[in-house]
């Protein structure tokens, strides 16, 4: 199963905030569309993550005044993305690694969706449960 299967199912809707929005407004992004990240994008182009351990992380840091600074202060600025045709094994295994749970997704310099790991982790359960239909179906058959 690849990235793109994944994207197909869910659509392609990607949320994205401006640098400078407050961190208080995007919180209730997040809360509004129950989403746990938004990609921060300038001019079009991906130039950061924001979520919500980085609203955590702004709290320990700064109090209550985080949420009245801008998200580019808190993001996380090295994006990692993922392109539609790897594997779901292959995101999934980037994604521990690198302790992300968000993947904006990259086709030919474009984003073109963004995937979280609880969407990988969907797609995993399902193929497995596809799997364990098919070999009870094969041993009835035989």
């Amino acid at each position: 199963m690849t990235v793109q299967a994944i994207l197909q199912g869910k659509g392609a809707q990607v949320v994205s905030v401006s640098p400078g929005d407050t961190v208080g407004n995007v919180a209730r992004v997040l809360s509004d569309r129950r989403i746990g990240a938004v990609l921060v994008r300038e001019q079009g182009k991906v130039v950061g993550v924001f979520s919500e351990r980085d609203i955590v992380r702004g709290l320990a840091r700064y109090g209550a005044q985080s949420l009245e600074r801008p998200v580019s202060d808190l993001m996380t600025h090295d994006v990692i993305t993922c392109k539609p045709s790897e594997s779901v094994h292959d995101v999934m295994e980037r994604m521990t690694a690198r302790r992300v749970r968000h993947l904006p997704v990259i086709d030919n310099g474009q984003l073109i969706g963004i995937v979280s790991i609880g969407d990988l982790v969907k797609e995993r359960i399902e193929e497995a449960e596809r799997e364990a239909q098919d070999l009870r179906e094969y041993i009835k058959a035989g």
